[in-house]
């Protein structure tokens, strides 16, 4: 259990993308250059989220989730401060954590401790509490639009993956990057900012639901939390 949560889990908490190898039939697709900017889909995106004064505001935040993977339902709480974060997960009496304190970090998987990779840490440095606000405008070498199942999507793309941004509402609807694919199923709305609200994710042939039930800002986080 401890080699299938820990390293998926780990890139979609610290990253702007949560993503895999998507196995099922892929929806039908047709693509064309976008008329929009990489930066004018960023723009509404954050828009959509509830702007972007009110999501730099944010300096802090606890959330709960919980995720059902192989049958097994698991706990998981992630607080944040800065580029700081702290993941902890429960499942079957049995706890793992995943610590950034800004200039490194651990995981704790069932007594078995050891360091954040190396190769990681320079951008783990780069996290923000909102991970949307991590967007940058000049990595992405194309913007497109792609018409899935009859619905149109601006999609970002980069050496990182590719990001599909609802053309109606602007909100991020898909990630594909080399960790996997993931799919924000539907949104919720705390203190006037929008956050995923349930996530179908598949990666290293695992298929995760992941239910969002709460959402804490600028309250209940303390460098302490990141020791």
């Amino acid at each position: 259990m401890k080699k299938i949560i820990i390293p998926f889990f780990c890139a979609v908490l610290v990253s702007t993308s949560v993503a895999a190898q998507q196995k099922s039939a892929p929806a039908k697709t047709t693509a064309a250059q976008s008329t929009l900017s990489s930066q004018q889909v960023i723009d509404n995106y954050l828009k959509a989220l509830g702007g972007k004064a009110k999501l730099e505001a944010v300096k802090s935040s606890i959330t709960d989730n919980t995720l059902s993977v192989q049958g097994m339902e698991v706990a998981m709480t992630t607080k944040k401060m800065g580029n700081k974060f702290r993941s902890e997960q429960s499942v079957m009496g049995q706890k793992m954590v995943q610590v950034f304190d800004g200039e490194k970090g651990y995981m704790d998987q069932m007594g078995q401790k050891m360091d954040i990779p190396a190769d990681k840490i320079a951008e783990l440095k780069k996290s923000k509490v909102i991970d949307a606000l991590g967007y940058d405008a000049s990595t992405f070498k194309t913007v497109t639009t792609e018409k899935i199942d009859g619905k149109d999507y601006n999609v970002l793309s980069s050496d990182k993956g590719k990001f599909y941004f609802d053309a109606a509402t602007g909100l991020l609807y898909k990630s594909e990057t080399k960790e996997g694919n993931a799919f924000v199923k539907s949104y919720m709305t705390v203190d006037g900012i929008q956050f995923p609200a349930d996530i179908e994710a598949e990666g290293g042939g695992q298929k995760v639901a992941i239910k969002t039930t709460k959402v804490v800002l600028n309250s209940g986080v303390t460098d302490a939390d990141f020791k």
